[in-house]
């Protein structure tokens, strides 16, 4: 007779201690018993080696292994759905393997995921991990914010190298040689931040100081770099380290780099071609207006759909009346004469009601709002007998309405290289970039506030948060026929909790339930697929700042 076994020893040399087991078989041969070893498992953990002893002791039949292994207690784990989905998602997409797999690598995985799934600040993140099992999926030990304050300044001395590695594994794009570059700006609540300054607001928070946030992007719209400059940068000077970065990093050759028309001006234009490189942009409405004074272009051209003018030096312009932007236009045209004869109507009978109001202060409060609608070119304000009176130069509003809906892109790419069709859609991909923004500051990854002070830490966030985003486009991708937005679905997953089992005989897993269809439709949407079981780490993250014990309900 034939019977395996687990043979364990331990063996001490010094200060050290060495154990090794090996799977044997005693059997009788001439009368003799004899053994013989089957396979060397000290490679094994200690929960496989208990796991083998266990299925040998009760391997005569399996349903007595079944009544042992009924559980001790089984209680509800932690919620499991949207950190796997997430983390499969970085796996899938060499997010994980450009990290790099230590301590530091794990921590800025788990910054990322918790972007993903619950934007906050560090603090958040960490109580966060101790609601969600981070710990058992990802495996980075025990963790504070301090950790993860330090985890910015080590994802901004590495961020260079990091993006590299994004870049090198990301499949090749449309046009490889097409690179779409956009500037943004986000405010600060506080005003210790060491990069916080005044500058040109697009979030309309007057009196707020900010930073600005310069974004590359491929020409499938997936990031490839973020930088973060002082407040009060203005968007041409962000330009030139994008180029350096493409010229020297990517290594990239042919490029054309697309920026709308605050971006690339004549001393951006300098650069890309000392660097061999070209450009697509648009040109403003008073250059738009000097091209036909030098009758350089002609008005009826924007009348023949998609038109094209090219100079002696190269330089060619695409010309394209928007017809549903015209009507746009127009309407807003007629919204604000509207308000201004209302209010022009309004300081009229109050002129009438207060004899002795001054004329000027009402004159002065309608010029005012004029200039505001931008209509003093056509709009005339005049007073008779203390009244005020509005009169449109029909001829100047003419002219000016000419040119609504009308726009021209710039470029020194030849017809070869790039046709006027071709140079319109690419000057469209930049609303990619514009969705990235929207999509970093106000939706899925709430960019703001910014819970941090030093330029380093800022840098590490802003990138935390630019890694996050490429996951949400690609999980956006996967769940676009879905009819749920990202945080719908990933409030759904995390609902699905794992089932913390301990065996009579001390064992402890996390048992991974069959979901319900709803989150088995998200999960296979993603081409996401759940293990069965997975290890208990046993290791609780808590936060060293604590709330309160007396505080405001």
């Amino acid at each position: 007779m034939r019977t395996m076994y687990l043979d364990t020893s331990t063996i001490k040399k010094g200060d050290k201690t060495y154990t090794r087991h090996l799977l044997r078989q005693s059997y009788r041969e001439d009368g003799k018993v004899k053994h013989r070893t089957v396979a060397n498992l000290s490679a094994c953990s200690d929960k496989e080696i208990a796991a083998i002893r266990l299925a040998l002791r009760h391997k005569e039949d399996l349903r007595d292994l079944l009544d042992v292994r009924e559980p001790l207690t089984e209680r509800q784990g932690l919620s499991f759905g949207a950190v796997w989905l997430v983390y499969s998602l970085a796996r899938e997409m060499k997010i994980t393997q450009s990290l790099g797999t230590g301590k530091e690598g794990k921590l800025a995985l788990w910054q990322i995921i918790a972007r993903v799934i619950d934007q906050g600040s560090r603090l958040s993140a960490v109580r966060l991990a101790g609601a969600h099992a981070a710990c058992d999926v990802l495996g980075p030990g025990k963790f504070n914010e301090d950790d993860l304050y330090a985890n910015l300044d080590w994802l901004f001395d590495n961020q260079a190298t990091i993006e590299d590695r994004l870049f090198k594994i990301l499949p090749p794009a449309e046009d490889p040689g097409l690179f779409l570059y956009d500037v943004t700006s986000s405010y600060l609540e506080g005003t210790e931040n060491e990069l916080a300054a005044f500058g040109y607001n697009r979030d309309g928070k007057r009196g707020k100081r900010q930073i600005v946030i310069g974004l590359l992007c491929n020409a499938d719209g997936v990031p490839l770099s973020v930088e973060v400059f002082a407040g009060n940068t203005q968007d041409p000077k962000t330009f030139g380290p994008q180029i350096k970065r493409v010229a020297e990093r990517f290594g990239a050759e042919g490029v054309t780099f697309v920026g709308d028309r605050g971006m690339i001006k004549s001393h951006q234009i300098s650069q890309l071609n000392a660097s061999g490189f070209h450009y697509i942009t648009a040109i403003t409405k008073p250059q738009i207006e000097r091209l036909l004074e030098t009758k350089v272009i002609q008005l009826s051209l924007f009348d023949q759909g998609l038109a094209e003018v090219k100079t002696d030096a190269g330089i060619r312009y695409v010309l394209r009346r928007n017809p549903v932007r015209a009507e746009e236009i127009r309407k807003s045209r007629e919204d604000k004469l509207n308000v201004l004869r209302k209010a022009l109507t309004a300081q009229n009978m109050y002129l009438s009601e207060h004899p002795r109001a001054k004329v000027t202060v009402a004159m002065g409060k309608i010029t005012a709002r004029c200039k505001q609608f931008k209509m003093s070119d056509w709009v005339e304000i005049s007073v008779i007998d203390r009244t005020l009176e509005l009169t449109i130069d029909d001829n100047t509003l003419k002219e000016t309405a000419q040119l609504d809906g009308c726009y021209i892109l710039k470029t020194d790419l030849s017809e070869i290289k790039a046709s006027k069709e071709t140079v319109l859609n690419r000057y469209k991909d930049l609303a990619s970039v514009e969705w990235a923004f929207r999509t970093s500051k106000t939706t899925e990854l709430e960019l703001r506030p910014i819970h941090v002070r030093l330029a380093t830490r800022t840098r590490g966030h802003v990138f935390v948060v630019m890694v996050a985003y490429r996951i949400v486009q690609e999980l956006a991708k996967r769940w676009r026929h879905l009819d749920v937005t990202i945080q719908e679905g990933l409030d759904e997953l995390a609902t699905l909790c794992t089932v913390e089992v301990e065996t009579k005989d001390g064992v402890k897993y996390n048992r991974v339930p069959e979901p319900r269809q709803s989150i088995k439709t998200l999960l296979d949407a993603a081409n996401v697929h759940l293990p069965s079981v997975i290890p208990v780490t046993g290791i609780k993250v808590t936060t060293k700042k604590k709330l309160p014990t007396r505080r405001n309900i």
